[in-house]
């Protein structure tokens, strides 16, 4: 029978895809978490039945299929970078994207594992011991190994979702460990017919949405007028030799059209080192937007005196011209991890061997505002944006999703800035190649977004926020050490019961 709690979980772990965007059918993960639950705990058999290898084993079995399903399911659109792009082989791109995502899925089989030793078999406080396991392991799952936290559980529950009330506080660990909880509590509320889990889930909702009232952060500073520039260089085409004046031209002609205070290029819109420009190609567009009064911040890449290259954002205009190169990296597409240089020889990414940017880089002035720059997947860490504040006003991607074509990954990284908006109570503005270009407020409500794969400008006006959210003041620690009590105090338990 354990095969078919396996096959349950990975179609279970598969269809909470569904709850992220652009379906965004949130509910159906306390659907899918509950299964998982379910085919954990109440579903399976009674753990005084089963020595203590045996449940371990069976639960990181049940916990790993809904992990493998849930990857494949929602960051299969990896195969687009590795195959079209990269240029990788169908069946080697095919067999790198299964052993990614079941290198990903393996944390959900370690929480399940945690789950299968500590599970009392009582759905009541077992309920608390699966969400403690959960978050702990989710969490994980974002630093380890440089860490992956992409469809962590959290980022579901953007609003309307009731608990996105919890982001400001918790981060979004803390949310997918009360969505893991409230899953949970509604299961043993069902197999036990009992009415105390069933008023703890509503009281976990109520509360989320009482705090969604709250305001954590205030606005400061007059507002500004700022143009978001979707630039839409086809990926296949972006480094090509013979392509780069017409993308030159483009970026240019882009500011020219589109006058704002702050005007903002996407991630690498000049796809070379920026030593190698034209003569007086910068001085151009810094003029051009200098005239007018404003500034413009626009993804390239730089070279230190030593030959080290940055993927890096600078700004040129009115303000004095700053600096940001991009810290968290991306294994395989931006570096190398070490014994993996053959990668390269079968995946040909451009600009692939780069250097991680200083930990702790100033916001830039500009407009009498401090914008906290971060490029492309740095949004997907909570934790290392929040280092930018007090002192950062907005916070701004600079993006290039075209790697992945037209999939799910450009409307799920819209929704995870969704959460860092929340988190941080900034607003987020986003710049992006072929999409999604948009501003989402600090209520993580998107007030305005471009249709993706098409040339435009959003033109914004947003003010500067100041403030500290609880979240930004301590990050994960409260969630996380929260978590790890609950499981200190589930094994200390569970070896006197020994």
């Amino acid at each position: 029978m354990g095969w078919l709690r396996r096959t349950g979980a990975f179609l279970a772990g598969g269809a909470s895809v569904l709850a992220y965007a652009p379906i965004g059918w949130f509910p159906l993960i306390f659907v899918a978490l509950g299964v998982l639950f379910w085919l954990l705990g109440p579903g399976a058999l009674s753990p005084a039945g089963l020595t203590l290898r045996s449940r371990v084993g069976a639960g990181f079995g049940i916990g790993f299929a809904w992990g493998l399903g849930a990857m494949l399911g929602g960051v299969s659109w990896l195969y687009v970078a590795l195959h079209r792009f990269g240029g990788m082989p169908v069946p080697l791109a095919a067999l790198a994207v299964l052993l990614f995502c079941a290198l990903v899925g393996v944390f959900a089989g370690f929480a399940g594992a945690a789950f299968g030793g500590l599970r009392r078999g009582r759905a009541g406080p077992d309920a608390v011991v699966f969400a403690a396991a959960w978050l702990v392991f989710e969490w994980t799952r974002c630093w380890i190994f440089t860490g992956f936290p992409w469809l962590a559980v959290g980022y579901s529950q953007t609003p309307p979702s009731p608990l996105a009330g919890f982001a400001p506080v918790f981060g979004v660990f803390g949310v997918g460990g009360l969505v893991a909880l409230a899953a949970a509590l509604a299961v043993a509320a069902l197999a036990g017919r009992a009415w105390r889990p069933a008023l703890a889930v509503v009281l976990v909702a109520v509360g989320g949405a009482g705090l969604r009232q709250i305001e954590w952060t205030a606005p400061v500073g007059a507002p500004l007028q700022v143009a978001l520039l979707q630039t839409n260089i086809e990926q296949s085409l972006k480094w090509r030799p013979e392509m780069l004046q017409a993308w030159l031209d483009r970026n240019l002609t882009m500011v020219r059209d589109n006058p704002a205070t702050l005007v903002v290029l996407p991630e690498t819109t000049i796809p070379l080192l920026i030593d190698h420009l034209p003569p007086g190609y910068l001085e151009t567009v810094g003029r051009t937007v200098a005239d007018r009064g404003g500034d413009v911040i626009l993804g390239t890449f730089t070279r230190d005196a030593d030959g080290r290259i940055y993927n890096a954002a600078i700004s040129l205009g009115r303000s004095p011209s700053a600096h940001y190169a991009k810290q968290h990296l991306v294994p395989f597409g931006e570096y190398s991890p070490p014994l993996f240089r053959w990668f390269y020889d079968f995946a040909h990414i451009p600009m692939a061997d780069q250097t991680r940017g200083p930990e702790h880089q100033p916001p830039m002035a500009l407009a009498g505002q401090r914008v906290a720059v971060n490029i492309c997947y740095e949004d997907v860490f909570g934790e290392e944006l929040i280092r930018s504040l007090p002192e950062a006003t907005l916070m701004l991607n600079l993006s290039n999703l075209a790697w992945y074509g037209d999939s799910f990954a450009q409307p799920q990284h819209l929704q995870i800035a969704r959460l860092r908006a929340l988190e941080t109570g900034r607003p987020m503005l986003r710049s992006t190649n072929t999409g999604m270009t948009a501003l989402v407020m600090p209520d993580g409500q998107v007030a305005d977004v471009l249709p993706p794969f098409k040339a435009d400008a959003l033109h914004v006006e947003v003010r500067g926020y100041q403030g500290l959210t609880p979240y930004a003041r301590w990050g994960n620690v409260p969630a996380v050490g929260v978590a790890l009590a609950v499981l200190a105090a589930a094994a200390v338990a569970a070896r006197r019961r020994a």
